[in-house]
């Protein structure tokens, strides 16, 4: 069974003007209307390993590789690679293997990493494994610290930042990429979520330097303007997304609601309660339903994460991303149960 909402409609949302009622419509015809080419985010409020499963059935899109067929007969099976957070050493509020080990399994995926940029106790391969293994991932799934063996560069067309996005060499072996994201906070970026996890995520060490400096350089942050960085993610996520075409999707986990990410070996305590898991096959759609769905929750703790995305200018990620074209901020919320 499935209820339907639109963010077009206000009073789906408590705090209408802090959630987009920009794009109300005068009417409940025309959203009705409107809502026919807007992008699905789908929405389970309980989350457990079965509701993740069933919200990437949802999707209607199988996550499977390219299957090769040999001279003798034989078939290989393409890769799919599921990108997540292996978490920080010290952190705890990253997806844990038990929730997302029937997700992984039943698209017989490979857990995807890079190398850090920040030093940390993920800032090399050796230390990286050991990091996944302590967490539990590898008793679940292969992992694939995808810059081990060096890096590649996808190219960016229609940015002012960057020329190219410097990735793992290896995600160039994989057919379909399953973005399993933990939405949360981030010291940079405001929020972390599908563009981030994309971006910053399947950037190499290197790469991620890239982004940090706006292109600026490789071998430092740098220190651009916070929209500079901004638009520079949003850019770097438009690289794998061409890359990619229709080979990817997009689930987000909106648990252990922290101010700080995964990347944090010390993270804050989630100071509001858990929202749900969502999905869809629009990421700038997705990671704004995240932000509304914050936004009109009633739990008061909401304000320490709302003031951590508007202090770095977090939504700017997303305009500058539908700008890009990569997906749009109006979209169609359908809530599972």
């Amino acid at each position: 069974m499935k209820k339907t909402f639109q963010t077009l409609i206000c009073a789906a949302f408590t705090l209408a003007s802090t959630v987009g009622c920009g794009h109300a419509q005068s009417s409940e015809n025309k959203a009705a209307e409107s809502s026919e080419n807007l992008p699905k985010v789908y929405f389970y409020k309980e989350i457990n390993s079965e509701n993740l499963v069933k919200i990437y059935e949802a999707l209607g899109r199988e996550a499977k590789g390219k299957v090769a067929v040999w001279r003798c007969g034989r078939k290989a099976e393409g890769k799919v690679a599921v990108k997540l957070s292996t978490g920080e050493p010290g952190g705890h509020n990253f997806l844990q293997p038990a929730l997302i080990k029937d997700l992984v399994q039943k698209v017989n995926g490979t857990i995807v990493e890079c190398n850090t940029a920040y030093g940390g106790k993920r800032g090399d391969t050796q230390s990286h494994l050991q990091a996944a293994k302590d967490h539990g991932f590898t008793a679940i799934a292969p992992v694939d610290i995808m810059d081990a063996e060096g890096e590649t560069e996808l190219p960016v067309t229609g940015g002012k930042h960057l020329k190219s996005d410097i990735v793992g060499k290896n995600f160039l072996n994989y057919d379909f990429t399953v973005v399993l994201s933990h939405f949360k906070g981030h010291a940079m970026g405001g929020f972390g979520g599908a563009i981030k996890n994309i971006s910053i995520g399947i950037a190499s060490s290197n790469g991620k330097r890239n982004i940090h400096s706006a292109g600026a350089s490789t071998t430092s942050w740098g220190n651009p303007e916070q929209d500079d960085f901004l638009e520079s993610m949003a850019e770097a996520a438009k690289a794998v997304i061409d890359h990619c075409g229709e080979n990817i999707l997009y689930i987000s986990v909106a648990n252990n609601l922290s101010v700080d990410c995964d990347c944090d070996s010390s993270p804050a305590d989630p100071q509001m309660g858990d929202i749900g898991i969502l999905a869809s096959l629009d990421p700038v759609a997705l990671d704004k339903a995240c932000t509304d769905l914050v936004r009109s929750s009633k739990d008061h703790g909401k304000i320490h994460l709302i003031e951590r995305i508007d202090s770095r200018h977090g939504m700017h990620t997303l305009d500058y991303a539908e700008q890009l074209g990569i997906g749009s901020q109006k979209y169609e919320l359908v809530e599972l149960d």
